[in-house]
């Protein structure tokens, strides 16, 4: 909850003086035993609440983070999750969701608002995955995500023919492993901004995405900005930010 929709309650009777007092007062973080340190003032700052990387964490840790987040904001996201970590946090928490696809692992408000929208691409279906962490970390920020899958530059009439949804986007996500080129090809078509998303997609000399990342850099298409190989969240987040200035949102 962030520091306006505390004073907007308080305003209107939806809590009292003592309540808000209370959260205000929180610490900027709240210590988990020595092994985490929950940013509970990141959405009062950024506008964003902080989000898990699931990957890598002992699961009673993982548990604690959730349940606290989950008390903390009504809802909770997480990146990089696997099986196993849905199965022990549906222990504690039984209406968290798992999308094996996108390995995102949430507790999600039912009557989220979402304003403007963002188009994300991918090249080829392989490519789903990461494209799935940015459309779905994008919707849970609060915006509306059109996706259009399957439409690189090997067949190119399939990026033509859903040229109108993607131009009326206030941004556009561009997925691509192999050589990466869908984003240069985007980027000559639209006037807003296009976030390149590289992926690990493609056969033994494309080196894991760093082939497709260096096309994407070099780019001599203006307006693409570059985030990290298979970072589909980092994606999805820039795109919320310019969705809310295009919206006139801050």
């Amino acid at each position: 909850m962030d520091t306006r929709k505390i004073l907007e309650m308080v305003k209107y009777g939806g809590i009292s003086i003592e309540e808000a007092e209370k959260f205000l007062k929180k610490e900027p973080y709240e210590e988990l035993g020595n092994y985490a340190k929950l940013d509970s003032h990141r959405e009062v700052r950024s506008g964003f609440a902080e989000v898990v990387f699931c990957s890598g964490k002992a699961d009673k840790y993982l548990v604690e983070i959730y349940r606290r987040l989950y008390q903390d904001n009504g809802e909770v996201f997480g990146t990089r999750a696997n099986e196993h970590q849905y199965e022990r946090i549906r222990e504690v928490l039984p209406e968290v969701t798992y999308d094996e696809v996108s390995h995102i692992l949430k507790i999600e408000k039912p009557d989220k608002k979402r304003i403007g929208k963002i188009a994300v691409c991918t090249a080829g279906t392989a490519d789903i995955p990461v494209a799935e962490e940015a459309a779905q970390t994008a919707e849970y920020f609060g915006t509306n995500v059109e996706r259009i899958f399957d439409v690189g530059v090997s067949g190119l009439h399939r990026l033509l023919a859903k040229m109108d949804a993607i131009q009326e986007a206030n941004c556009v996500v561009a997925v691509a492993g192999m050589e990466g080129a869908l984003a240069s090809v985007i980027g000559g078509l639209v006037k807003n901004p296009v976030i390149a998303v590289p992926t690990s997609v493609g056969y033994g000399a494309s080196m894991h995405g760093l082939s497709a990342l260096l096309t994407m850099i070099n780019s001599c298409a203006n307006g693409i900005a570059v985030v990290n190989i298979d970072n589909g969240y980092g994606a999805g987040y820039m795109a919320t930010q310019i969705n809310r200035l295009a919206e006139g949102e801050n």
